[in-house]
């Protein structure tokens, strides 16, 4: 069975027990109900005997989120033909990935983010060893993760911080001097649980 097939098949299997999702990193504020904008991300998949998975770290000049660990993706436009499309072009501005080398697995489930984005991930599969081209003004770096690494549950470290006077609590996932935390480490926890898979 291919690496998109086995994530569709566990993506679309039915659970006995629904997993315990993360919906919203928003929990901790007293404004949660704002109305949230439409976002995807692309999380791909490298295509490996031990699969990987691509992540950027944004600029420090970004004016939301500068710094931190993400998904290739953004807002969903008004000319995107939905959250697929839209996690393709975004994939494909923000770091070169050409849409014609990627297979689409399917969505994952929303989350929505402190910043006011309700996202749709959209999991996809692409080869392995691809030479990216980061756009400067909002991708600093481009670099690859072990996808059982991240998907572990032993990996995932729950964490609070203070913020706007009030404790905000968030997951977080270290690996090789990166930090990933926040919306895109909730997304991670979300993928682990719904697809049950571990380093094993």
């Amino acid at each position: 069975m291919t690496l998109a097939a086995r994530l569709r098949a566990a993506l679309d299997a039915p659970h006995d027990e629904a997993p315990v999702l993360l919906a919203s990193d928003t929990r901790d504020l007293p404004d949660g109900d704002a109305v949230p904008m439409p976002a995807a991300v692309l999380v791909a998949v490298t295509d490996r005997p031990e699969p990987g998975l691509i992540l950027t770290r944004r600029t420090d000049s970004m004016r939301r989120h500068a710094g931190q660990v993400a998904f290739p993706g953004g807002r969903i436009d008004p000319e995107d033909h939905g959250a697929i499309a839209a996690a393709l072009r975004e994939a494909q501005e923000e770091i070169g990935l050409d849409p014609a080398v990627v297979e689409v697995v399917g969505p994952a489930d929303l989350y929505r983010t402190i910043t006011g984005f309700e996202v749709q991930p959209v999991v996809a599969v692409i080869p392995p060893d691809l030479v990216f081209t980061p756009e400067p003004g909002e991708v600093a770096a481009v670099f690859e993760v072990p996808l059982g690494f991240v998907l572990d549950p032993a990996n995932h470290i729950e964490a609070t911080v203070e913020w706007q006077g009030r404790d905000r609590h968030y997951y977080e996932i270290g690996w090789s001097g990166h930090r990933i935390w926040g919306a895109t480490a909730a997304m991670l926890v979300n993928l682990s649980r719904r697809l049950k898979w571990t380093a094993q």
